[in-house]
Parts: C-alpha cells; sequence; structure tokens
C-alpha cells in the first residue's frame, strides 16, 4: 500500500497524463489501481480542484498520493465464516457447490464475501495461483445469481491443466434451466454476442446493433426433460463460456429463463433469482489424465419451486 507519498513533476513529464506519470513514479501499482486511486480522490494534485485520470500535468505541479494500492495488495482475503459446500476434494482440484447470491470473486481485494474467500480460508494454497489475484486459483466463473458447481486448482500444474482444457473446450459443463413456455424440441443454439451499448451488464446478439461491437461466439445445446405447469425444464451444455450465454440465447428464442428479469423472463412470488443451475461438469484430471464428472445437487428453493409445479 502506497500512502502519504509526493514527488513533484519534472519538465520532460509535462503535458503527459496523470496516470501515465503517477504509474511511472509507483511503478509496484498497476494501470487499473493506479485509475482507481484517481477516481476515488486519493491522488491530489496541488492548485487542482479535481484531479482526473487523463488529465495533463505541468512542470512544477507537486502530486500527492493519499493512499494507493499496489499490486502485492491484489489478494483474496480469506473468510472462514462463510459457508462452503464441498462436493469433491483431492491434493490437485476442489469442486464447491455455490449459492445464488455469492459471487464467484472480489472485484476488489476489500471485499471478503465471495466464494473465493471462502476457499482461500479452507485452501489457502490456492491464493497465489494464476495470473489473475482475485480469482486465486478458481478455473471459471458463474453468474452471481446462478448456484451450481465451481471448480478450482489446488497446485500450479493442475491451475494451468484446467485453462488449458478449457481454452480447449474439452469441458463440458452442464445447467438445468427452467424457462418460460413450452420448448416442443431439442435444440442447439449459436449466435455472436456483444455486451448492450447502454444496458449495463447485459447481452445482446450483435445483429441487432447499430455500431458493431467485438462478437464472442457462444454455442449452446439443449434438452428437454419435462414440462413443469406452463414452463419447461431443460438440461443445457455449453462448451464455449461467454457471459450471459445461457440467459441471453434462451432468451433470443423467446423462453428466458424463469426470474431472469434482465432478459424479461417473468417474475416468480417470493423467489428472488433466475432458475441456472450449473448441474455437472466433465473433464480430464490434471494429474492422473483420467476422465472424471462431477455433480452438484439442486440447491433447495430451487427443488420447492419445481415440486410445485
Amino acid at each position: 500500500m502506497i500512502t502519504q507519498q509526493q514527488f513533484q513533476v519534472s519538465s520532460a513529464e509535462s503535458g503527459q497524463r496523470l496516470d501515465a506519470v503517477v504509474r511511472a513514479h509507483f511503478p509496484s501499482s498497476t494501470a487499473a489501481l493506479v485509475r482507481r486511486a484517481i477516481e476515488a480522490g486519493a491522488v491530489v494534485v496541488a492548485g487542482c480542484d479535481a484531479a482526473s485520470k487523463g488529465g495533463r500535468v505541468r512542470a512544477g505541479d507537486r502530486v500527492h498520493i493519499v493512499q494507493m494500492l499496489e499490486a502485492v495488495d491484489l489478494r483474496v482475503a480469506p473468510n472462514p465464516a462463510l459457508p462452503l459446500e464441498i462436493l469433491f476434494q483431492d491434493a490437485d482440484l476442489v469442486a464447491v457447490n455455490k449459492p445464488a447470491g455469492m459471487a464467484v470473486h472480489p472485484l476488489r481485494p476489500e471485499e471478503t464475501d465471495t466464494l473465493a474467500n471462502a476457499l482461500v480460508a479452507r485452501f489457502p494454497e490456492i491464493a497465489e495461483l494464476g495470473d489473475q489475484p482475485l480469482l486465486a486459483g478458481v478455473a471459471h466463473r458463474i453468474d452471481t445469481g446462478t448456484s451450481g458447481l465451481v471448480l478450482a486448482a489446488r497446485t500450479a500444474a493442475a491451475f494451468a491443466s484446467l485453462r488449458a482444457q478449457f481454452a480447449a473446450r474439452q469441458v463440458c459443463k452442464t445447467y438445468l434451466a427452467l424457462v418460460a413456455g413450452v420448448v416442443k424440441q431439442d435444440g442447439t443454439l449459436t449466435h455472436d454476442l456483444a455486451h448492450h451499448p447502454t444496458c449495463r451488464g447485459r447481452m445482446v446478439d450483435v445483429r441487432s446493433l447499430r455500431v458493431p461491437e467485438r462478437p464472442m461466439h457462444a454455442v449452446t445445446a439443449y434438452r428437454v426433460l419435462r414440462r413443469v405447469g406452463a414452463n419447461t425444464l431443460l438440461e443445457v451444455t455449453i462448451y464455449t463460456g461467454v457471459t450471459h450465454q445461457i440467459r441471453c440465447q434462451l432468451a433470443l428464442i423467446e423462453h428466458p429463463l424463469l426470474g431472469d428479469t434482465l432478459y424479461h423472463g417473468p417474475e416468480v412470488p417470493k423467489f428472488p433469482r433466475h432458475f441456472l443451475h450449473a448441474t455437472a461438469i466433465a473433464l480430464t484430471h490434471p494429474r492422473t489424465g483420467t476422465a472424471m464428472r462431477i455433480e452438484a445437487p439442486l440447491t433447495p428453493d430451487l427443488r420447492k419451486l419445481l415440486a410445485e409445479g
């Protein structure tokens, strides 16, 4: 942590962006952390009412760093008070059943209520794994509102193997989804998705955009399991890992998830989430090379909703 540090802008630095100059003086931080400190008002330029990351500095300006994180501060804090339902563990892997409402990992090191915080408390060795410190060995992500199976590595070799398997699309992830309406037959959905330009956190088909965005190819297969009242229970399999892939693609065929109001799914009384559960994952064990499948039972709220039909 960098606190109460000052420097004076040199003539060679005059006219440069504030964030670039701060980063040059404090290379132990990162560009993102410098921007965050500036946006939080923790970087003060003498004589300037409000410093901005894109603001230009002048020779002789005095820059005061009130507080700024360094790269070494990007660590997941252990939180042993959080629940952790372990489905599988050995010396290489751990699989857990994440409850809905819990994020997979923190976005800032001061966050302590995520699955990664619980994992680090139970398995301290994973805190140092991977190239993204706040992921702490977690091999993949599911939405905060989605429950179910999440896999993490316990060794560097296991993490590298899992990353390679995901990149090669050799990992098969299966979900249970309760969708609005009657789905008559099995199918496969193929779309190029992109972030919505104005609705933060939502994905759209790139073909609906006037200005093209970077497309992310998504392929989702689904199988009809049974009718549940006026709705349909699907088994969904994905090999790609695009943000909101299942939620967006099912909504595109007019069968949004129950409770998924972001994608215009019908609200369900006393059910404050969408019906999507990561139920199984099939992969190759990173050390033994054997094929394995891990399953996560439905959470009580989902079982109750299905029983009520």
